[in-house]
């Protein structure tokens, strides 16, 4: 089960610690798109989106996309 959505403080929400390309990748990545995809999208290989895949896991203490899905549907993130 995942830690609370919140940082040490109690009061801000994990996902306010993500660095602006950290945020373009979750948006890409809640609306479906492949990390190929993504890589050829942002002339990135696949091997760096997936880098930042695990970074934004790591971050907001998650474990797969799926919870990354449910999380910004929890937090009202949307693409």
């Amino acid at each position: 089960m995942r830690r609370s959505a919140f940082s040490m403080d109690g009061n801000t929400p994990l996902h306010r610690h993500l660095t602006e390309r950290e945020w373009e990748i979750l948006r890409l990545i809640i609306q479906g798109i492949s990390l190929t995809e993504i890589g050829t999208r942002l002339c990135l290989s696949v091997k760096t989106i997936s880098t930042y895949r695990t970074r934004l896991l790591t971050k907001l203490n998650l474990a797969s996309n799926a919870e990354l899905v449910r999380y910004c549907l929890e937090q009202g993130i949307s693409d």
